[in-house]
């Protein structure tokens, strides 16, 4: 049942407007009452009749004393309306009942009843949606019914209808909003979101219409049929919430119908259009309170209206501080490893989310899984509480839910109340019973765990080994837990989630009825955790204390931004997206004595694990893990470089620990060495924070870098794929799985790390640094190997340079094979290190402009036809055509530079036109758990929305930079370390004004659409001049953001210019080796060699030193010499540049010292030039 605030219904009408139809009969009880046609209604003075009688008869249900029953004939006007349409609800006055005008003619034309003919929409109340990858089917958004709306457009253009629903009398005054759910359905082989073009309007008794009006939804949109339509914000198959302050423009106006419409400019192609209606509200708008502190703007529960058919963030509402040890949670499936907690789809049967634990955490993402975990469960049993899952879990309103990063807390139907407050290695939970009967259920989500009861010191503790199969490295965990009341009972359980580790302890709960459990985890072992637990939150602390120091630690890192003209959606939108940034990556090290240590999971284990001791290495120093660099370099790393350097620098080194311990950076660490993405992509994020002056072993992180760039990785883990010949190609072959996209992130991860090697060789005046920095920028221009001139678009070769697939069988919209988790129109763009030679490739800039703009017009039809390699439609193909901006695939990180390649195209106002698209409708939806438009990926999505909100993107990784976009609000501070401000003034901004005029940077104008970061570091002011219309501003050739290419050629990298032979060392792998002394290599002719690469076979056998020859003429001549010279790994790639290139026509290498294996030999050059 719910609450309910607002009147069920009204007195029979008096006097209507001429326009108004004859009201219904007064229901006197909450049952459904027959839906009647125009042809079944009763004459109005039996209607008049029964109403009086009824109404005498029905006191209570109209909330009036016996007294008060007002004549019927004197309309009794009310504030509110609110209709769930359940049994206790009020039903609709009329079903499938066209509207007609003041002119008496009907409000529909071009649109039908399904089957029927006659003109309007079906409107009928029935179980709610059948299909749906995030809701409850067969229900509504609350309750178990909807109203369905349907019809048929038959026009060959507009068609439009409105059906009446509800007879009302409700006086619209300042405050009155109206809201409602609405659910567009898409079925089959529809791709026209015409279900989209709905909204319920209302009639006044004046004659006129809300539709009229400009009444704007919580969003800003006309709250009309075609303007909502237009906006694109509405999702189909899903619920959205909509919210109109009708106040604003319909002040002292009678309302006398309620009504859905329906207008639309085109039809779907079978011209059929349904959808769902739920949880409609006339009423005084909730009072927004103001928020003390900012971190109470976050709600943790956005993005966890999700599934995997279709995700909205893929998040779960996690309860800790910044980078956390632990995550605590609540969970809807206690058997889970993947969606722990789901807004709406796993409903129970009255359609209401139930609890079956809050548990300790460490999930990275669904896809990754869960690990290391441990669960609780408050019971009110009286005796031995059920352990089952389905048996103690607990219904509950999201209404009646607190989902803080510092706190959640729930209270259930039952009144039992569970609250968390997060430390960094522990967490507090208070629960809250509603009667004598107290008892915590603890369990896990599988057999994988231990657990020890102690009823006589009242403490738990025990060991969890659960874990994805994704969670790799992950070690067990240890727990140990204290509680504030004294225990009466407790033993182990059967039936629940697992055999070992179910039990309960049975409370005194006092008093106040409250047992608060204080609990901790550790890595190490269970004193280990036992001393966390007092380092944390000793026995002094309570409850608030707890929470308030964690509020705090959040609103430190929320309030490094502050904004001005933003709304409450906008405030909830930026503060959560905050709060997923830093909520990741996670701490693993944990202070032990007066050292901070780790259990390492990068390393092998040192002995067995028992139940109260890790047998894992044990290693000092502190390490982050929880983040997969595919996904966050984008932004994520950017963000922390930008906001918080200090803290940057030490996730940095977090991240290098990895490599110090196991001789790697993981490409996904969850928390070792999971295979699995595209690219070393720690490489040019690490790069990036360095050339932004963040400070961290520099020196490690570049050496972690250049083993993932020149070595074949001995295990699939680690490293990136292909290396045995991508070195030597050029380019990934299709042999590698996905060996085009491995190769252009490479060539990203390349160009940070060219950088990298520019700034440590100025810094040293190291040789090496110099040489690598050179080898590494011209592979960052690689791309072009992979660039088939004849299709336009990026694919995959063979080893032999053959093209994956012919130009008559190339389709760019299909799925898979050589482009990871897309298509190749996301690929089009991937080389922003280089944007001038990638618009060369297209024709030049306006052709970089062309190209984009096929893209933003190409519609994403996720049809099964386009699946690709995958098989069938995967929810990034969903998630990318419900974007809607063509093939532009906001739902997945490929996509998120390529808005701001408009300002490299000449065309910067095409960048702040679709960037400002984005941000205004592609994150809504936070009040029902939604406000993101796919995987939000460890605060990747998140920080894609803080940068372009405050008006600048990260275009460029690893350069010292930022692409100019369009700011969100009128007013940005960013309070920088060390007491800087930077201050972003728009004082035009607005839905319409989103087109930069200019750009003054401390009062100075600024004409280039990149922006150092420098300048934005020191702190400052940013003034941008907004307007309606896009300007010439930022489109001089000279403005665009930086490039490796400066004129308008097709870039052509150094490549390997040496004739093939039969000798090992020239077969383009390194799988084989050969004697060092390599023999006379020829080279093309005319070719002009400027350095060359060795690459070792066994490290130790590799020579120290070498004489490099030339021969011209017959005659050799010494081109280079060197001596003490090592490789630091098997199989590892390096470069030497010749002090003084000349011409000769052959080479040959003579080693010296005792080494005298090596698997291949290169040398580098142009053909053709001398």
């Amino acid at each position: 049942m719910r609450h309910r605030h607002l009147p069920r219904s009204r007195p029979p009408a008096g006097r209507r407007a001429a326009s108004a139809t004859p009201p219904s009969a007064l229901r006197p009880s909450p049952r459904r009452r027959p839906r009647r046609g125009p042809a079944l209604r009763r004459p109005a003075a039996v209607r008049t009749a029964a109403t009086l009688v009824l109404a005498l008869l029905a006191t209570t249900a109209l909330q009036q004393s016996a007294s008060a029953v007002p004549d019927p004939g004197t309309p009794q006007r009310t504030t509110g309306f609110h209709s769930s349409f359940e049994d206790d609800d009020p039903a609709p006055h009329w079903r499938d009942t066209v509207e007609t005008g003041p002119d008496g003619a009907p409000r529909a034309d071009g649109v039908t009843r399904p089957g029927t003919g006659a003109p309007g929409l079906s409107t009928r109340v029935g179980d709610g949606p059948e299909k749906s990858p995030t809701a409850k089917t067969g229900a509504g958004f609350t309750g178990r019914h909807a109203l369905r709306y349907a019809g048929e457009h038959t026009a060959d253009g507009r068609g439009f209808a409105y059906n009446k629903l509800y007879d009302v009398d409700v006086t619209v005054t300042r405050d009155t909003e109206l809201s409602y759910r609405l659910f567009p359905e898409m079925t089959g082989d529809d791709r026209s979101y015409s279900a989209t073009n709905v909204a319920v309007d209302l009639a006044f008794t004046d004659g006129t219409y809300l539709s009229d009006l400009t009444a704007r939804d919580q969003h800003g949109i006309r709250l009309n049929p075609r303007a909502q339509g237009d906006s694109k914000t509405l999702y189909v198959n899903q619920w959205n919430n909509q919210r109109a302050r009708i106040g604003a423009v319909a002040e002292g106006r009678t309302i006398d119908r309620v009504l859905i419409g329906y207008d639309a400019p085109q039809g779907s192609p079978d011209g059929s259009f349904s959808g769902w209606l739920d949880d409609l509200r006339l009423g005084p708008a909730q009072r927004v309170q103001p928020k003390k502190h900012l971190s109470d703007h976050v709600l943790t529960t956005r993005g966890t209206n999700s599934s995997g058919e279709f995700s909205r963030g893929n998040n779960f509402p996690a309860t800790a501080v910044p980078h956390g040890f632990n995550f605590w949670t609540p969970v809807t499936d206690a058997g889970a490893k993947d969606w722990l907690y789901e807004y709406a789809r796993k409903n129970n049967d009255d359609n209401l989310p139930t609890l079956q634990g809050f548990s300790a955490s460490h999930e990275p993402s669904p896809w990754m899984g869960d690990r290391q975990t441990f669960q609780v469960m408050p019971s009110t049993a009286h005796g031995t509480p059920d352990a089952s899952r389905t048996a103690r879990a607990l219904p509950f309103r999201h209404s009646d839910e607190t989902a803080r990063p510092h706190h959640y807390g729930v209270t259930f139907r039952n009144k039992l109340r569970a609250e968390i407050a997060p430390a960094d290695h522990a967490a507090m939970m208070r629960f809250t019973f509603p009667g004598d009967d107290a008892s915590l259920i603890f369990d896990n989500v599988d057999d994988n765990a231990g657990l020890t009861l102690d009823t006589r010191r009242g403490t738990v503790s025990g060991w969890s080994d659960v874990k994805s199969g994704l969670s790799t490295g992950a070690t067990r965990m240890f727990v140990y837990a204290e509680f504030d009341r004294p225990v009466t009972g407790g033993g182990k359980l059967d039936g629940g989630g697992s055999e070992n580790a179910a039990g309960y302890l049975r409370f005194d709960g006092g008093a106040d009825r409250t047992v608060s459990m204080r609990i901790a985890t550790s890595l190490i072992g269970v004193d280990q955790a036992k001393a966390n637990l007092r380092q944390e939150i000793p026995r002094s602390a309570g409850f608030d204390r707890v929470k308030d120091r964690a509020q705090a630690q959040w609103d430190d890192i929320l309030d490094t931004i502050e904004v001005e003209g933003a709304t409450q959606d906008q405030l909830t939108t930026l503060y959560s997206n905050l709060y997923r940034l830093y909520l990741y990556p996670n701490s693993g090290h944990e202070k032990v004595g007066s050292r901070t240590r780790y259990a390492s999971p990068f390393s092998e284990a040192v002995k067995p694990d028992t139940p109260t001791e890790t047998g894992s290495k044990i290693v000092d120093g502190e390490v982050y893990v929880n983040n997969g660099f595919w996904d966050t370099y984008r932004t994520t790393w950017p963000a922390y470089s930008f906001l918080t350097p200090k803290r940057a620098g030490k996730l940095v080194d977090g991240f290098v620990q990895q490599y110090k311990d196991g001789g790697w950076i993981s490409r996904w660490s969850s928390p070792g060495y999971a295979d699995l993405m595209t690219g070393t992509s720690s490489d040019v994020a690490f790069a990036d924070a360095y050339a932004k002056g963040v400070d961290f072993d520099v020196e490690a992180a570049y050496e972690a870098a250049v083993k993932n760039a020149t070595v074949a990785p001995p295990d699939p883990g680690v490293g990136r794929k292909g290396m045995n010949t991508s070195p030597f190609l050029g380019y990934t072959s299709t042999d590698t799985k996905e060996g085009m996209s491995w190769a252009l992130e490479g060539y990203l991860n390349d160009y940070g790390i060219g950088r990298m090697g520019q700034a440590l060789y100025k810094k040293t005046g190291e040789k090496r640094y110099k040489e690598e920095s050179a080898y590494f920028l011209q592979r960052a221009q690689g791309y072009v190997h992979l660039f088939d001139k004849r299709v336009g678009f990026f694919q995959g070769k063979d080893a032999q340079g053959g093209w994956r697939v012919s130009p008559d069988a190339y389709e760019p919209r299909e799925w898979g094979h050589d482009y990871t988790e897309t298509n190749a129109w996301n690929f089009a763009f991937t080389a922003p290190q280089d944007s001038r030679g990638l618009a060369n490739l297209y024709g030049g800039r306006k052709g970089l402009a062309k190209k984009l703009d096929a893209y933003f017009s190409t519609p994403e039809t996720a049809e099964e036809k386009y699946a690709g390699s995958y098989g069938g439609i995967i929810h990034e193909m969903t998630e990318a055509r419900d974007v809607r901006m063509g093939m532009y695939g906001h739902s997945n990180q490929p996509a998120h530079h390529i808005a701001y390649m408009y300002d490299a195209a000449g065309q910067p106002w095409k960048t702040q036109e679709k960037v400002r698209e984005a941000l205004s409708r592609l994150y809504l939806g936070s009040e029902i758990g939604q406000g993101y438009a796919g995987d939000e990926d460890n605060g990747e999505m998140s920080a894609w929305y803080v940068f372009s909100a405050l008006g600048f993107y990260p275009l460029v990784m690893g350069s010292p930079e930022y692409a100019v976009g369009s700011p969100l609000f009128t007013k940005a501070t960013v309070h920088l370390e060390g007491g800087r401000d930077l201050v972003i003034k728009a004082p035009e901004n607005s839905a319409k004004n989103v087109y930069v005029q200019g750009l003054k940077v401390d009062g100075k104008k600024w004409k280039s659409t990149a922006l150092p970061h420098r300048l934005l570091a020191e702190g400052g002011t940013l003034e941008f001049d907004m307007g309606p219309e896009p300007s010439s501003w930022g489109s001089g050739k000279r403005a665009a953001p930086s490039s490796l290419t400066r004129d308008d050629k097709v870039p052509s990298p150094r490549r390997d210019v040496s004739v093939p032979g039969d000798s090992p060392l020239l077969d383009d792998t390194s799988d084989t080796d050969g004697d060092a002394a390599s023999g006379p290599v020829p080279v093309t002719d005319g070719a002009r060699v400027t350095s060359y690469t060795l690459t070792s076979s066994a490290k130790e056998k590799a020579p120290d030193g070498w004489v490099l020859q030339g021969s011209r003429g017959g005659k050799w001549h010494t081109v280079d010499r060197r001596s003490g010279e090592t490789f630091r790994w098997d199989r590892q790639t390096r470069v030497f540049d010749l002090p003084h290139p000349g011409t000769y026509d052959r080479y040959r290498l003579v080693p010296r010292g005792s080494g005298k294996r090596l698997a291949e030999f290169e040398l580098l050059g142009r053909p053709g030039r001398r």
